[in-house]
């Protein structure tokens, strides 16, 4: 119970009580109760607020989406036993064991536009070198990218541990009446697995809302010169470690934490439906 109020309830009560004042240069300097008006300044800033939500959401949806689709791939191909299973598992889980801080160092190195091995072999079959990280237009779909690239395991673990709970006997019925095997994927595994993909969902959406480290590794404060990679958690970090607003960047977490427990929540709605 104390390491609940001093982990948990502390930090966020005085995230709370700072949102309505305008702590400045210093938690310890003198400050005034303000209301909402960090939150009226939050919701109404269309040049870096909303447009970070919305950065916030598409590498989090983006990201989801394609480790999803992957991870289920992964999932069916090490389901069924075959030689040498043990070692392709380890070698499939590496990337999920490795720091996020290392894995963006790495993939900064490979997608550097001078040095880097990938415009390299984009080079050997006649494609030009690409921005990466280096574009607006680029940076966030790499981050993407190199998050899929690193997260995709987890999502094969748990829906791999879904998949061995399963009967054999839905599938073998299924294979007797005539059913090939995308159809029985489709109609049989798939909504048998409907509970556990709803599981990996929450847990991967959690993880993916509150991105740092890869983010800040690879573009810094502000998420970059035009701020293309700058989510809320980076627009929240800068305005505290940068500009020193603290009132206002308590307001920006705030708000942040509401959209994550309204996405929890709505997940979880789904989830009570479906289980009915």
């Amino acid at each position: 119970m104390i390491f609940t109020i001093l982990l948990i309830a502390f930090p966020l009560g005085w995230t709370i009580y700072l949102s309505f004042t305008d702590s400045f240069g210093s938690v310890r300097a003198p400050f005034d109760f303000v209301g909402f008006d960090n939150y009226v300044t939050a919701l109404t800033d269309t040049s870096r607020f909303w447009p970070a939500v919305l950065r916030t959401l598409i590498f989090t949806v983006g990201a989801l989406a394609f480790e999803l689709v992957a991870g289920m791939a992964i999932a069916l191909l090490l389901w069924r036993p075959f030689k040498g299973q043990a070692w392709v598992r380890v070698v499939v889980l590496l990337p999920f064991v490795a720091t996020p801080v290392a894995i963006a160092m790495m993939w900064r190195l490979i997608f550097d536009p001078n040095i880097g091995f990938a415009n390299q072999v984009l080079g050997w079959i006649g494609i030009p070198p690409q921005p990466w990280f280096s574009s607006p237009e680029t940076t966030l779909p790499s981050l993407i990218f190199v998050d899929v690239w690193e997260f995709t395991p987890m999502i094969a673990i748990v829906l791999l541990a879904g998949l061995t709970a399963l009967s054999d006997e839905p599938d073998e019925a299924a294979r007797i009446d005539g059913a090939n095997a995308w159809q029985r994927f489709w109609l049989v595994t798939l909504p048998l697995m409907r509970p556990v993909v709803l599981v990996a969902i929450m847990l991967r959406a959690i993880d993916a809302l509150k991105t740092f480290d890869l983010l800040y590794t690879v573009k810094g404060q502000g998420g970059g010169s035009f701020h293309e990679a700058e989510t809320l958690n980076i627009y929240a970090y800068t305005l505290s470690f940068q500009y020193n607003s603290f009132g206002l960047a308590s307001a920006v977490l705030i708000l942040f934490f509401l959209m994550v427990l309204l996405s929890m929540w709505l997940l979880t709605l789904r989830r009570k439906e479906r289980t009915k």
